[in-house]
């Protein structure tokens, strides 16, 4: 709707988790080392934790991105996956051929063979899971027990755990302590700070091909992460219906009357929320119909 308004390539702040916007700064590339240097030193866990909306599945996404010569991998995202629905996954993963009618015990051993062929075929097998802190405990036993495997050098299974901060309680249950004292690399993603998410919001506009450094008033960009607490997905939220909102007015520029005006949206006050678009309904008809 905007794009051709404010000479923009693509949506710059889509919630979608695109790589291509990856922002190689502040705690996405100190994550991302972390688990490159985990994997690439074998190690069996790795657990990234973060509350909702800080940016774990875009960097999950960049990762198998970024390791996808190297590695085979299979990513997750299901947390409510039972222990055999798991082991079917991998096998798809790595290509395991399989029937309805075939046993866990003869699953197992399809999968271990096909792990240690890729083992000799110089590759690794990594295995990321979504939303961990939500995942039966059973599942996670059946997932330590596959790190089992390994040869006289290396494990044969790689596993990332990535989930929200509840996931340090589940972790903390007695039933699952063995898996606990594998993780052997943890990082906790934060909420970017004012200098990070002034920077994220220039990232994202710059991918998008906007040439306008200052689309964003200073002001906006207070605005915006003051009502987002630094949290991505909400400062892309609130960017992109600032623009509808600029749009919808015909101005060149966002500013933080824009963001306040769309604000109470994502502070769940649905009143206000409702009000901000309606408000533009006119302005939309005479920039779209000329009436």
């Amino acid at each position: 709707m905007y794009l051709q308004h404010f000479n923009l390539k693509e949506l710059p702040f889509s919630i979608t988790p695109d790589t291509s916007f990856f922002m190689n700064r502040a705690g996405y590339q100190d994550a991302l080392n972390v688990l490159l240097v985990a994997l690439r030193s074998g190690e069996g866990f790795v657990k990234i934790t973060g509350e909702v909306g800080v940016g774990k599945t875009i960097l999950c996404r960049t990762l198998m991105k970024t390791i996808s010569k190297e590695f085979v991998t299979a990513y997750i995202h299901n947390p409510y996956i039972k222990p055999d629905s798991l082991l079917f996954a991998i096998a798809d993963a790595l290509a395991v051929k399989y029937t309805d009618t075939t046993s866990q015990h003869l699953l197992m051993k399809s999968i271990t063979r096909a792990l240690l062929d890729t083992h000799r075929k110089g590759k690794k097998v990594v295995v990321c899971l979504d939303e961990v802190q939500a995942m039966p405990v059973q599942t996670l036993e059946s997932l330590r027990l596959l790190t089992n495997l390994e040869t006289e050098k290396r494990k044969l299974l790689q596993v990332i755990l990535f989930g929200q901060p509840e996931l340090d309680l589940l972790l903390n249950q007695p039933s699952v302590r063995q898996l606990k004292q594998r993780i052997t690399f943890s990082y906790q993603l934060l909420p970017l700070n004012k200098v990070a998410a002034f920077a994220y919001i220039r990232h994202r506009l710059q991918i998008a091909g906007c040439s306008n450094t200052g689309l964003f008033t200073k002001r906006a960009c207070e605005a915006i992460y003051r009502h987002s607490n630094g949290i991505p997905r909400l400062i892309n939220i609130l960017s992109h219906k600032s623009l509808i909102c600029a749009y919808g007015e015909g101005m060149g520029k966002i500013t933080h009357k824009h963001v306040n005006l769309v604000a109470p949206e994502i502070e769940h006050t649905k009143e206000k929320s409702e009000s901000w678009l309606n408000s533009l309904v006119p302005a939309f008809s005479r920039r779209l119909f000329g009436n």
